[in-house]
């Protein structure tokens, strides 16, 4: 079993930027794909960002291109995302996601591991 923790999360005004960490815990990946998902009130969950764990291929979603970067530490067994120009429409509960998978995936079907979630509230 692998179990994800993620922190980071709080109250940032427009423009602003938070770092997000997700920490996996049970036992050491060899492939995976380790992604950050989220949802706001009233939507459905979407995708944000991923990265591979062997390789480091990465896909953000267009609405946090260039604002967003994902990076792991292996060594560490952490996972980040960094957010950049912070909107008030990021506001969501972020989540991070973890699937035994070599592909840098968007499809949440693909994960087999999920944290508890981060609030990110962005303030105009």
């Amino acid at each position: 079993q692998v179990q994800l923790v993620e922190s980071g999360g709080g109250l940032v005004q427009a423009g602003g930027s938070l770092k997000l960490s997700c920490a996996a815990s049970g036992r050491a990946f060899t492939e995976a794909a380790m992604g950050w998902f989220r949802q706001a009130p009233g939507k459905e969950r979407e995708f944000v960002a991923v990265v591979t764990w062997i390789g480091g291929n990465t896909h953000f979603s267009d609405f946090v291109k260039a604002r967003f970067s994902i990076s792991r530490d292996s060594a560490k067994n952490t996972m980040y995302l960094q957010m950049n120009s912070l909107k008030p429409e990021d506001t969501a509960v972020y989540y991070c996601a973890a699937g035994e998978v070599t592909l840098a995936t968007m499809n949440p079907d693909m994960y087999d591991y999920w944290g508890q979630g981060t609030q990110v509230t962005v303030s105009s």
